[in-house]
């Protein structure tokens, strides 16, 4: 049985996926004025935003749903990153495409060594946010000792003591959680600020095709 949180954060996936393949038929398609690639790339940079403030609020409110997520299927569960896509696979979009000749052919030497550069420095940021999360699982650990060693000594004071002890945990989790996120728009917002208009939509497409193909892959599965 779904909690409340659950319940409302699948019903608003379900939506955002459907409305993401919406935009991706836009974003496959060529225009002739760089002003129409710029409104899409402000509708898909919006449309991601939107996600994250709706799943950072839901978060606060139960956040180990986002660490076993019901409204994603088990194919896309098995992708998941710290509650989300892992930042540096984005970087294997824009090798692919300039690879396949499918997009992103005319990137400059000058981009392709600065997309180098904000690859190293995602690649650190994603492990230190792994840091984290281990040291989070080593306090759950831990945590879940002392309560057990109060509650057989104390008795009477094991549900103040657990209450503080899952507290604790929620919050360190929560914090995890947001530090993923904040990898993931920095990378995203990193790419497209290296990127001509055109070239956004080329990387944006790319990426939505995945994760809408992701999601329908595994509803078959």
């Amino acid at each position: 049985m779904k909690t409340s949180i659950e319940e409302k954060f699948s019903e608003f996936y379900e939506k955002w996926v459907c409305q993401l393949e919406e935009y991706l038929t836009f974003l496959v398609q060529d225009y002739t004025h760089n002003s129409d690639y710029e409104n899409l790339v402000a509708k898909m940079t919006t449309h991601h935003k939107n996600y994250y403030k709706f799943k950072w609020a839901a978060a606060h409110e139960d956040v180990c749903a986002f660490f076993s997520p019901v409204w994603l299927t088990p194919f896309e569960t098995a992708c998941l990153w710290v509650t989300g896509w892992k930042p540096s696979a984005v970087f294997r979009f824009v090798q692919s495409l300039r690879l396949t000749g499918a997009g992103l052919v005319d990137l400059t030497e000058e981009q392709v060594k600065r997309i180098e550069g904000l690859r190293v420095k995602i690649k650190m940021e994603e492990e230190k946010v792994e840091r984290e999360m281990e040291r989070q699982q080593v306090g759950m650990a831990d945590r879940r000792m002392v309560e057990m060693v109060k509650l057989m000594r104390y008795g009477g004071g094991g549900d103040a003591v657990a209450v503080v002890a899952v507290n604790g945990l929620l919050s360190g989790l929560e914090r995890v959680m947001k530090m993923g996120d904040c990898v993931r728009l920095k990378t995203l917002k990193g790419l497209l600020d290296l990127m001509n208009p055109k070239q956004c939509v080329e990387l944006l497409a790319a990426q939505s095709m995945f994760h809408v193909e992701l999601r329908k892959w595994g509803k078959k599965v």
